[in-house]
């Protein structure tokens, strides 16, 4: 081969060689931020995988995932965010709340975030409006503080004689708006509130040790990550103390809770999935409305009924989604 015709051949394979690589787009990356633990959130992250291959996307073949978990410790999550986008992920899918969902928000004003809140999203400065949210945010809110006036209807209604009923909340992530809710509820039906508080494992025992002191005759437990990823514990205190609860989740019921009610955890995981296909695929997520629940699930354990020596009304058995036996 001639000098001249070696040149060019290898001039026209430096200059295709950085073509083909531009060509050759990376695999996406996913962040996805949690203020729980892997455990409890297992059955919610399958449902983000199972949105997600609905929009074309598989964990491994096409879209990598980066899992960062705060494990109940709110004040990591400034820091895994912060690493998340160090990273340069292209979305952040977020879980567990309104400390989240704002630490993501603090951390970038680019990357796309969608979020998974129990309050108001706007009220909370985290979009503009449901319907147009302007910004790098939009997601799901599951109303689980709004829900919680039902939640002591429920309760009310299962366990009447009940003149006290006490109020679990971790003071690390609980509003004042979530307790003055319930307060004003519990006056409307006649009933004191008692406010426990736990913010570590170690003080389950003190707050439900105080129920006999004020004479609770149930409690509500509040929504909170940290609370969901130790549902079996607090189930087994509430056994333990013989007292009637109601949770925010179906996952507390069939763990051997007595009742609960609130939206789909597993649902809305789902949808998240599909909100961040959507986004990977090039829609804006300024444009995608923040969208709210219209079905609720209210599961009773009869099981859990019979071992405190209550009889469900017919009338709460008629609206239950599940009965467990």
């Amino acid at each position: 081969m001639k000098r001249r015709d070696l040149l060019l051949l290898v001039g026209g394979a430096m200059t295709t060689a950085p073509a083909l690589r531009a060509q050759q787009k990376a695999m996406p990356v996913i962040g996805l931020l949690g203020s729980g633990t892997p455990g409890s959130t297992a059955p919610g992250v399958a449902a983000f995988r199972e949105g997600l291959s609905e929009t074309g996307y598989v964990e491994g073949q096409n879209v990598a995932i980066e899992y960062r978990w705060a494990e109940g410790h709110y004040d990591r999550l400034p820091a895994l965010a912060a690493d998340l986008v160090g990273r340069r992920v292209d979305v952040i899918a977020v879980n567990g709340g309104e400390q989240p969902a704002r630490a993501a928000k603090n951390a970038t004003s680019k990357i796309p975030i969608v979020f998974i809140a129990g309050g108001d999203p706007v009220g909370a400065g985290l979009v503009a409006s449901l319907a147009r949210p302007g910004g790098n945010l939009t997601g799901f809110t599951v109303l689980t503080a709004e829900l919680m006036a039902k939640r002591l209807e429920l309760v009310s209604e299962l366990v009447p004689q009940a003149r006290v009923i006490a109020l679990l909340v971790n003071p690390s992530s609980s509003g004042a708006a979530q307790i003055r809710d319930v307060e004003e509820a519990a006056r409307t039906k006649g009933v004191q509130l008692h406010i426990l508080k736990a913010g570590a494992e170690d003080e389950f025992e003190t707050a439900f040790a105080s129920l006999v002191e004020a004479r609770a005759g149930a409690v509500l437990v509040g929504p909170d990550p940290f609370f969901f990823s130790r549902r079996e514990q607090l189930v087994a205190m509430a056994a333990r103390h013989a007292v009637p609860a109601i949770y925010v989740r179906r996952e507390f019921a069939t763990a051997g809770g007595l009742i609960s009610y609130g939206t789909s955890f597993t649902g809305t995981w789902r949808q998240v999935g599909i909100y961040v296909g959507k986004i990977l695929k090039g829609a804006n997520p300024a444009d995608l409305p923040v969208q709210q629940p219209t079905t609720f699930e209210l599961v009773v354990n009869l099981k859990t009924a019979k071992a405190l020596g209550l009889t469900v009304p017919p009338a709460i058995l008629a609206r239950a989604d599940e009965v467990i036996e």
